[in-house]
């Protein structure tokens, strides 16, 4: 099963993609972790990109998309695979279609975490660190997830921990809301993308607004 997932900073697409990864056994694939891989091995393809990203300039589709697709030839995607990250924007997406047709390689499904801009903004500035471990889920904005009272103070849902910080690029609204104005731009951004997959390939509409374990039975069921 070779699927695309796509979803909003804050929409829970990470935990998603990992459910579904577990659920079929495919590897995730996030093309951050590619364009380290092919850096760090030296790769003809890495050492091009790395001279784009040194300037600080996006790295090329005509480079990012052959080590998308040397990746998924590898021998881990042979019953499927799952991609995160890319595309971000209507010409990627022509183009990922364009080679992934080229090679016959089968898109199956693409799936698209629905949530409107605005709560995926508080759901990312909602976010609250655990001292004791990072990964202790607490969100002043999702009720299913609060950080639990006591004695008047904000205290870890899970352990009870008072110390609660937030990172600091969860707090920049201009970041966020650059990383949204790409996301949410249906004429050329990542919407534009997933709209134009619409007529290839089953899209999945998932509504993010529910808590994890709701959003991913509606997926699985949708999935099966």
């Amino acid at each position: 099963m070779n699927i695309l997932i796509f979803g909003p900073n804050g929409s829970g697409k990470g935990t998603q993609g990992a459910i579904v990864q577990k659920k079929y056994g495919v590897p995730h694939i996030e093309t951050g972790v590619i364009f380290r891989e092919n850096i760090s091995k030296g790769t003809d393809l890495g050492k091009k990109a790395k001279g784009f990203i040194d300037r600080g300039e996006l790295v090329p589709d005509d480079i990012t998309i052959p080590m998308i697709l040397n990746r998924l030839k590898e021998a881990d995607c042979k019953e499927g695979w799952l991609l995160d990250g890319f595309p971000r924007n209507l010409a990627q997406a022509e183009a990922l279609w364009e080679a992934l047709t080229k090679e016959k390689m089968k898109l199956d499904y693409v799936i698209e975490i629905v949530l409107d801009r605005d709560i995926s903004k508080k759901r990312i500035m909602g976010r609250r660190l655990c001292a004791t471990d990072n990964n202790h889920p607490n969100n002043i904005f999702i009720d299913a997830i609060k950080p639990a009272e006591k004695d008047g103070k904000m205290v870890c849902r899970v352990c009870g921990n008072d110390k609660l910080t937030t990172r600091a690029d969860d707090q920049d609204e201009a970041a966020i809301d650059k990383r949204h104005n790409i996301y949410y731009d249906t004429k050329t951004g990542t919407l534009a993308g997933v709209n134009y997959f619409k007529s290839r390939v089953k899209v999945i509409e998932i509504d993010g607004r529910p808590g994890v374990p709701e959003v991913s039975a509606e997926l699985m069921k949708k999935l099966s």
